[in-house]
């Protein structure tokens, strides 16, 4: 296993003349993100503030905001928005979050720039959906058994969106697979390379969060570097189950 410090000259290779596509894909997602989840976030918070102006110092104040007819509309507002909020998350942020992420996996290896163009790559559309709400629900269901095998299994699937898109001919079943072989033995390495960016990050903090659009491509692109070299390690172990 390379070291960190590779991963990172690697990415920063990369991107060198390409930050403007690279911040502009990142901020393109944040925006889109931010326009299609604030109505559910701010109809949340105003159910909540309706809720505390209740003391519910007995049964008949809960009673009395439930027959309030105010609250039940602004109730059935939130859940509305927040039921969108979630076919949106699942037929158009996921495919994007995977374009995303293969956006500089394409930068890298095959030097292809147009970063934003790849970052709305719809193709197999579905299968990519599949694969990232199966990935999800997995490590789901492992977080029942305590936190730790949660980040475990997480960490085991993390190469999952990358493998969506280069192999189109695996199922999302395979994919996730071949996730958890290529991490066999790395966890704790792509572990130890996120921690290396809590600096960065706590930096960014004191920007109002703009550094992040920076910050995002160049974690993103690292981790491009780190699964094409835990890519590598499984092809010459001849792909072994």
């Amino acid at each position: 296993m390379k070291s960190n410090t590779y991963f990172k000259d690697s990415a920063l290779a990369a991107l060198r003349g390409n930050w403007g596509q690279a911040v502009l894909a990142t901020l393109v997602i944040v925006v889109i993100a931010l326009f299609f989840t604030s109505p559910a976030v701010y109809t949340s918070y105003k159910a909540q503030a309706y809720m505390d102006d209740y003391s519910f110092t007995s049964l008949s104040d809960m009673v009395s905001m439930a027959a309030d007819p105010d609250f039940a509309a602004l109730q059935k507002q939130s859940n509305g928005t927040s039921a969108l909020t979630l076919l949106v998350e699942i037929f158009l942020l996921i495919p994007l979050e995977v374009g995303f992420i293969n956006a500089f996996r394409k930068l890298l290896v095959k030097l292809d720039t147009n970063i934003v163009g790849n970052t709305f790559d719809f193709s197999n559309y579905w299968r990519k959906i599949g694969g990232i709400i199966w990935m999800q629900l997995l490590t789901f269901f492992w977080s029942l058994l305590f936190i730790i095998p949660g980040i475990i299994k997480a960490f085991s699937y993390s190469m999952t969106p990358f493998i969506l898109d280069e192999y189109p001919e695996l199922t999302p079943v395979e994919a996730i697979h071949r996730s958890r072989m290529m991490m066999k033995g790395h966890k704790f390495d792509l572990f130890w390379l996120y921690l290396s960016f809590i600096g960065w990050g706590i930096l960014c903090l004191f920007t109002a969060g703009i550094g992040f659009l920076w910050l995002a491509p160049y974690i993103q692109t690292v981790e491009a570097a780190f699964y094409e070299e835990v890519k590598a390690e499984y092809e010459v172990s001849g792909g072994l189950d």
